[in-house]
């Protein structure tokens, strides 16, 4: 029988110990690395998580109002949210709401404003974030120059509702042609009678050429001004020759004539020119020669002839002899039968058969009255 010692028993079992060890250590070795894996996973995500919910210290501005903000909100959509700000439909953010947020993120809100546009006669609600009429127009790609009219001015801070017009304002600038009137120059000629005028030379008139500028808003003419003008053609003057000389003073069957003259169809030699003559009419009644029917004389003239309307006139015998026949413009043939105390110079009476006319009459001047001789032009 054989017998093992104390010391060789205690050394079995602890060789058969170490084995078991090794042995358990090798067959779950995957369980380790599994288990070593799931506790660095779980780390990791706890401090993910743990540095997510940090709180983080973002600049947030509306309408370049400024405010450091503390919030603990992964994106931008959480941040307005949380702050109770409410973005328009047309309101600008400078971040994609879906962005996540950082430490010291900068989020920056520019509120649209609603205004009322008007160009060119159109009137339309638009929106636009500018800070001023002229941006708001820039931004809303409404064109306008230096020309154009803006209510109110481009430089007005933008409010809500505001209304702007915009005034497409243009210029045009035409020549136009004008004619300059000639004027007319009277030189006084000793070789003509006085009365009468003789035309030395003729008158043209002149050319202007001016530029216009017409202005047009909206399509409506509101000005025009001239703004240059130049002389084409300067004027000639038209030059006649006045009469200085005078007539024979006294007139006779043998005073020559001194002119003929074409009037209502009828040509004729005249003696004399008479001007700025002065017209009254008398009739036969006791209130113009003193003399009533019945009486001897009525309705005689100092001729001795019956007085005729349309034919007597009494005239004073020193300017035009009695007998003759003279022509008064705008009255017609008439002849000197007559005279009267109030009958002097450059006066003539004209008969007529009707008191109430003659008185209606009155007092004519500025009459040209042509002396013509003793017999009547045919």
């Amino acid at each position: 029988m054989t017998f093992q010692t104390q010391k060789e028993t205690a050394s079995v079992k602890r060789s058969s110990a170490m084995s078991f060890a090794i042995r358990w250590k090798h067959e779950n070795k995957k369980w380790w690395l599994i288990t070593c894996f799931s506790l660095i996973a779980v780390s990791l995500l706890f401090f993910i998580l743990l540095h997510g919910t940090d709180s983080k210290s973002v600049t947030l501005t509306i309408d370049g109002v400024q405010k450091q903000v503390q919030t603990k909100e992964a994106t931008v959509q959480g941040l307005l949210e949380e702050q109770s700000v409410k973005l328009g439909e047309h309101d600008v953010v400078s971040l994609p709401l879906n962005a996540e947020l950082e430490h010291k993120s900068v989020i920056e809100i520019e509120t649209a404003k609603a205004v009322q546009v008007t160009s060119s006669g159109k009137t339309e609600t638009k929106y636009t974030t500018a800070d001023t009429v002229g941006e708001a127009l820039q931004d809303l790609d409404i064109a306008f120059d230096a020309d154009d009219k803006i209510f109110p001015d481009a430089s007005n801070p933008v409010k809500e509702q505001l209304k702007i017009t915009v005034v497409q304002v243009e210029t045009k600038v035409e020549e136009v042609q004008h004619a300059i009137p000639f004027q007319t120059v009277k030189k006084e000629d000793n070789s003509l009678l006085k009365g009468k005028e003789q035309l030395v030379q003729e008158g043209q008139e002149g050319v202007l050429v001016s530029k216009v500028e017409t202005t047009i808003a909206d399509g409506k003419v509101v000005s025009k001004k001239m703004v240059e003008k130049n002389v084409l053609q300067e004027p000639v003057e038209e030059v006649v020759a006045v009469g200085t000389k005078n007539p024979v003073a006294i007139l006779s069957a043998s005073s020559p004539s001194v002119d003929e003259v074409t009037i209502d169809g009828v040509t004729f030699d005249y003696k004399k020119v008479l001007t700025d003559v002065e017209l009254t009419a008398y009739d036969a009644g006791a209130g113009s020669t003193g003399k009533s029917e019945g009486d001897p004389g009525y309705g005689i003239t100092y001729s001795g002839t019956k007085v005729q309307e349309g034919r007597t006139v009494s005239v004073d015998p020193k300017v035009i002899p009695i007998g003759w026949w003279i022509y008064i413009e705008g009255l017609g043939f008439r002849k000197a039968e007559d005279t009267g105390s109030a009958v002097k110079g450059n006066h003539i009476d004209v008969y007529m058969e009707s008191t109430s006319e003659a008185k209606q009459f009155g007092r004519k001047k500025g009459y040209t009255v042509y002396v013509i001789g003793p017999n009547k032009p045919s």
